[in-house]
């Protein structure tokens, strides 16, 4: 069985008896360790990606009932069993990545609120991949899935689930064919007014919750005018807002370049959106003293 973080190679599992192969990753599927038992049956896999579609396969294909139980096995975002600690250990871990276990009173009646007409409309909790998201991303998809029908809304709720277990998958088992689960956000800066890249710019960036803005990480431009490492990297890029800031008045100063007192361009903020988690994000400045403009690159 697997434990503490460890992980498994695709051809051992492969070549695990039935029950070790269930044990060893059961629980991917919140408290349905039926998916497994199902897959193992369907080895060998050749790659991770098929293993993941496999036990997916095995949910589409379930009776209707069966899906609908499945569903309801999941925990409420926010809720009364976080609270209480009465969730998986995945669960507890993933929801706590976005702060969903550290909310105020008031957050938490809203997402409450949420909840209750979520289970009274469809009669199953809301599933997000909350990996996938920051907080207010989470809160929009919440608001505009209540408008679903149905049969609209049991398709993202299934959908959802691939993506939890495609990530709980990748970090548990690695092999051949490995899902894309991972984003990247990276910058650079080139100063165009003396045709090169800027060394030594000091770089933060933020997330917004709500209008406020939430510090993440800073970074140093190095000799290529880039970041040593991404700003995000290693793991999927949450759907939200950001900004990064960048000290470009300190950069100018060091060059001898006057730009007055105070300097016309001193921090530069640029404000985007992060929509495709699994992608790569770049968002480089390109600054004079006096101007600045970026693009998304790649």
């Amino acid at each position: 069985m697997l434990g503490g973080g460890m992980t498994l190679t695709l051809d051992a599992l492969n070549r695990m008896n039935p029950a070790d192969f269930a044990a060893a990753i059961g629980d991917t599927f919140e408290l349905a360790s039926w998916v497994a038992e199902s897959a193992a049956t369907r080895r060998p896999f050749p790659t991770v990606t098929s293993l993941h579609n496999a036990m997916i396969g095995t949910v589409r294909a379930a009776p209707r009932e069966h899906q609908v139980e499945f569903l309801s096995g999941h925990p409420d975002l926010a809720g009364k069993a976080a609270r209480a600690g009465a969730m998986t250990d995945d669960s507890k871990r993933e929801q706590a990545s976005v702060g969903l276990d550290s909310l105020s009173e008031e957050e938490f009646a809203r997402f409450h609120r949420l909840n209750d007409a979520y289970k009274a409309k469809f009669g199953f909790p809301f599933i997000v991949c909350v990996r996938r998201h920051t907080r207010d991303s989470i809160l929009a998809q919440f608001e505009r899935r209540l408008g679903h029908d149905q049969a609209t809304e049991f398709a993202a709720a299934l959908h959802e689930v691939f993506f939890i277990t495609r990530l709980r998958i990748a970090a548990k088992v690695t092999g051949e064919g490995m899902p894309i689960v991972n984003g990247r956000l990276s910058t650079h800066v080139l100063d165009t007014d003396a045709g090169r890249p800027a060394v030594g710019v000091a770089i933060e960036l933020y997330e917004f919750v709500g209008e406020k803005a939430h510090y993440i990480q800073s970074a140093i431009t190095n000799a290529d005018g880039r970041t040593d490492q991404p700003l995000i990297g290693g793991r999927p890029l949450p759907i939200g807002r950001y900004e990064l800031r960048f000290a470009v008045g300190d950069h100018f100063r060091s060059r001898g370049i006057a730009t007055g007192d105070p300097p016309f361009l001193d921090i530069v903020p640029l404000r985007f959106s992060i929509a495709e988690p699994e992608g790569h994000y770049h968002v480089p400045l390109l600054c004079t003293p006096w101007s600045y403009s970026t693009y998304r690159g790649s």
